[in-house]
């Protein structure tokens, strides 16, 4: 098993998340005192103002880096305002051990945990969170009952949703004169694209590409990589980009790599690709053909001695309002349709489940199938990387 290693998250396998008729508004925070969002915030800061009711501080561990910051910014601060208290955040690593050792040795520390779908129904299904099936959200800016709200996958028996985030590759400016890559095909195109390339450290993601990239279906692929051919396919297509592959864990190491010039190509994820391909300096662009969806979601540790404020805390930050300010700082999709409506046309055309590439081959991540068949994959990912290629810097910045 790898250590700091992002899981795969998602629910069905689908073309891209349905957006619809919840693209409507253009103002970027205009709040109604009408709205479920304001009224659940009125109650919770008069439950908190209440003499004699001190709240008790709760701990929010996550990713580091700009995706922190949007949290910070998102909700964190509004809800240390609203409450007039404080909330600790921690940095999270990316693996389930720690909240399993936490839990095992009844001294859980982390109230709050953003977990990636996978990682969420696994700790849900090894009894290390909380259920909050019944918990009650507050319910979409504009009316919708929270249950609808939220998009498919994003609510489960231990998880309640916080955004929708995707896998991408980029390329060199410089590598392809007029001619550059646009499609997940090209990926493994070293003939037509020559050049380094660099990856996750994980099999996800590029084993889905390989099989698409070698002429399966989207619809196809999982069922296909099931199999030992299936494997075997993946890992035969996988051997064009091995001489020279690098491998990366920290979320800003593909765009070092590929300012650097180090690789012509990489996978990277797809806002902290595409937001740093906007810096002064930068020296790539993103390409969105086969991007590979995926959810993370909001899980309190089994035993968490402060479940009630962390119950309190999730239903602030997962509210319509709270998402579209997180996705202000970056562009993530919410997991709530509502917040859509509170975002300009400028974010939302860079949601990477937004109506911009919906022209462009998508799939999500199917998250149960990860769960039951990720110690295979990553053991013969483990057998064909081993030995015969070069590894970046180990993290997990978003």
């Amino acid at each position: 098993m790898h250590k700091n290693r992002l899981r795969n998250a998602c629910g069905r396998f689908a073309a891209a998340v349905f957006l619809g008729s919840a693209l409507l508004g253009a103002g970027a925070f205009a709040q109604d005192d009408e709205n479920p969002d304001a009224e659940f915030s009125e109650q919770l800061h008069d439950a908190a103002a209440s003499p004699g009711n001190p709240r008790n501080e709760i701990t929010f561990t996550t990713w580091t880096g700009p995706y922190m910051r949007s949290q910070m910014l998102g909700f964190v601060r509004p809800y240390e305002e609203m409450i007039g208290g404080r909330v600790n955040v921690e940095h999270y690593a990316g693996d389930l051990e720690e909240i399993r050792d936490q839990v095992e040795s009844a001294n859980v520390v982390w109230d709050v945990v953003d977990l990636t779908q996978a990682d969420s129904l696994r700790a849900c299904n090894e009894g290390l969170l909380e259920d909050l099936s019944d918990v009650d959200l507050p319910d979409g800016v504009d009316g919708t009952n929270f249950r609808d709200d939220f998009v498919e996958g994003a609510l489960n028996r231990c998880g309640i949703g916080v955004i929708i985030w995707a896998t991408v590759y980029a390329y060199s400016n410089e590598a392809f004169g007029d001619d550059p890559p646009s499609s997940v095909q090209d990926f493994f195109d070293v003939d037509t694209y020559p050049g380094r390339r660099a990856i996750r450290n994980d099999p996800t993601v590029v084993m889905e590409w390989a099989l698409i990239a070698d002429g399966v279906a989207e619809e196809d692929v999982y069922s296909v990589l099931a199999t030992q051919e299936g494997i075997d396919r993946a890992l035969a297509k996988m051997d064009a980009i091995k001489p020279g592959l690098m491998l990366w864990e920290d979320g800003l190491e593909p765009v070092r790599l590929l300012n650097a010039g180090e690789v012509v190509m990489s996978s990277v994820w797809a806002t902290t690709g595409a937001t740093a391909s906007r810096e002064e300096g930068a020296n790539f662009t993103v390409e969105w053909d086969g991007r590979v969806i995926e959810l993370d979601l909001f899980g309190i540790p089994k035993g968490s001695r402060y479940k009630e404020e962390a119950i309190d805390f999730i239903r602030f930050a997962s509210s319509s309002q709270s998402l579209a300010n997180m996705v202000s700082y970056l562009p993530n999709g919410p997991t709530r349709k509502s917040s859509l409506t509170l975002l300009s046309d400028e974010i939302l055309a860079q949601l990477p489940n937004g109506p911009a590439y919906e022209e462009k081959v998508s799939i999500m991540s199917d998250a149960e199938w990860w769960a039951e068949h990720e110690q295979v994959l990553e053991e013969a990912f483990d057998a064909w990387i081993a030995g015969s290629v070069r590894e970046g810097a180990s993290g997990t910045v978003r």
